[in-house]
């Protein structure tokens, strides 16, 4: 005999919810033998401990350093964190001048230089590009380094610079300075503070080439956007290679458009435009076009991760000064393991009451829900595992409690369902029916709760303190998940077991008891109300032959008058 059709759907649901387990595990997995990935996820600051850098700001002679310039500061390395992928950092301000970042774990050494790289961020055209190295190559092909400069050559321009691409700033003692400089060990000691209005020499931060720069023409800080993505020909399709597209705003707009039109028609080094954070050059691409529009898009030899990095440079790297690294030290966890252990331990006894009440109310029946907690706790914990590994969520004590309160969350849609079905019975319908048609009105309510939960986790994500976040994100996740299971586990579950004879007979283990629902259980959807003081089966037996006697004495009592009747016209005929 086939499959009805409420089973082949539960059995393509419970397959598909198999191939979600097998690919979240099969990920988790390959992580974990190919790659960096762990089993745990990673733990948030306040857990295990961590990095704590304090940054000074750098300032020109004679400047301070305003609240306001400090807060924005805070905001930039913050989403410059963030966008390496290090969740649950801290940033604050300490006093009125210094910043004190706080990392999770041990940060690798890209974060850490995007932290320090926070500095100011300039464009500069190219005056001059050369070797890393201060050597000086002989006419007999051997290297030597550069002389030391003369400090009697002249420094000052022996004409006023009509540009910023006038080699009129590369003086004789600036060629010479810039000859004996050297990528490897002068370029430590170049910051972001040399003054706006003066030439720079300086290396990439590769350390493969030495610039003379001219001064500032655009400020990093009239970039409004910037991001990376698969360039596209004229006709719109891919050329497969990647790009950083920058968005500038009206200022920049105009700085840009001035500045390239002047690179446009020029040579060599000087067709470069330098990107300049922190005293190093992160990228100086050739001008190919006039840029009119404030949408410039640079090309070249990048791979996703590069194009990606130097997006996230432009986007958050024009701070109003740079810093000095004051002191890196390494922090404990402000609550430890003892408070995280006493937060599971939370969250075991709330999941052994709600399995002591399911079991209470709905007898074998609340296996079902024991079994639907247990598969979204897997669905949770491989999708946290992973998050940890391929975007760096840690998971916070927050996070924790979150995920504790989910128990009750997850278990109420249960609840609802198992109550809908219930009603479906005392109103006459036979299992299977009760299932299907206690699913339908089950649903919209589950739909309801949840949306309302999930809308609730986003709002409190957005706008909470980041400490609050990580309850906002694990509310968030298992609502989802809650959905997913009751959709591809309970549910198809239930159709299954409703196809069986033990659940079908109404047994009082199955949670579907006859009495207990006030109706009786006939296994083709006969239901009668119970008599009082007789059993429910005796009631419906009893009644039933009531009926049939009192018809039967109706009938014979119908036959009897009609005899009698016929009789006695009978005899009145004889008598006459």
């Amino acid at each position: 005999m086939a499959k009805s059709t409420p089973v082949k759907k539960a059995w393509r649901s419970l397959s598909w919810l198999g191939a979600i387990v097998v690919v979240l595990l099969g990920t988790l997995t390959a992580g974990v033998i190919w790659s960096n990935a762990t089993w745990l996820p990673k733990l948030a600051l306040d857990l295990q401990g961590g990095t704590q850098i304090i940054l000074a700001p750098q300032v020109e002679n004679g400047q301070t350093v305003e609240q306001q310039q400090l807060d924005q500061a805070v905001s930039i390395i913050r989403q410059r964190i963030d966008a390496a992928g290090v969740s649950e950092s801290e940033i604050s301000t300490e006093g009125s001048k210094n910043i004190v970042v706080s990392i999770p774990g041990t940060p690798d050494k890209q974060t850490l230089d995007r932290i320090k790289a926070s500095a100011k961020l300039d464009f500069r055209p190219v005056l001059v590009a050369g070797g890393p190295t201060n050597e000086v190559v002989g006419a007999d092909g051997k290297s030597t380094p550069a002389p030391t400069p003369d400090p009697g050559l002249q420094s000052t321009p022996s004409t006023s610079p009509t540009n910023g691409s006038d080699l009129a700033y590369v003086t004789p003692a600036l060629q010479a300075q810039f000859d004996a400089f050297s990528c490897s060990s002068d370029a430590a000691a170049v910051t972001s503070v040399a003054p706006a209005d003066e030439p720079l020499i300086t290396c990439d931060d590769s350390g493969q080439v030495k610039y003379i720069l001219g001064p500032v023409e655009v400020k990093g800080q009239d970039i409004s956007d910037a991001n990376s993505g698969l360039v596209q020909s004229s006709s719109g399709v891919s050329t497969g290679q990647w790009g950083v597209n920058i968005i500038f705003n009206a200022e920049g707009t105009k700085a840009f458009a001035d500045v390239t039109t002047r690179l446009n028609g020029l040579q060599g080094a000087q067709n470069q435009f330098a990107i300049v954070l922190d005293g190093k050059v992160i990228s100086a691409p050739t001008t190919n076009a006039v840029i009119t529009d404030g949408r410039p898009q640079i090309t070249g030899s990048f791979t996703q991760e590069t194009a990606k990095t130097l997006a996230d440079q432009l986007k958050f790297g024009a701070l109003p000064f740079s810093f000095d690294v004051q002191s890196q030290d390494t922090i404990s966890a402000t609550l430890g393991s003892t408070q995280l252990l006493a937060g599971l331990i939370a969250g075991l006894i709330g999941l052994i009451l709600v399995a002591i009440y399911t079991l209470f109310q709905y007898r074998l029946l609340g296996f079902v829900t024991i079994v639907s907690l247990v598969v979204a706790a897997l669905l949770t914990y491989l999708t946290i595992s992973l998050l940890s590994w391929h975007y760096g969520y840690r998971l916070s004590l927050a996070g924790v409690a979150g995920l504790i309160v989910a128990i009750g969350f997850t278990a109420d849609s249960f609840i609802v369902y198992f109550e809908r079905i219930r009603d479906e019975l005392r109103d006459g319908r036979g299992l299977e029916s009760a299932v299907e048609a206690g699913w339908k009105r089950a649903q919209r309510t589950i739909y309801a709760s949840k949306a309302t939960n999930l809308l609730a986790a986003i709002v409190l994500y957005v706008l909470a303190a980041a400490n609050v976040k990580g309850f906002a994100f694990t509310l968030g996740l298992t609502t989802i998940i809650d959905v997913i299971v009751v959709l591809l586990f309970t549910h198809p579950t239930l159709q299954l077991l409703a196809t069986t004879k033990f659940f079908n007979s109404g047994n009082a283990w199955t949670g579907l008891d006859p009495q207990a629902l006030g109706a009786v259980y006939r296994g083709a959807a006969q239901f009668r109300k119970p008599t009082v003081g007789v059993s429910a089966g005796k009631a419906a037996t009893a009644g039933k032959e009531a009926a049939r006697r009192q018809t039967i004495a109706e009938r014979k009592a119908e036959e009897l008058a009609s005899a009698s009747s016929s009789s006695d016209s009978k005899s009145g005929g004889k008598d006459s």
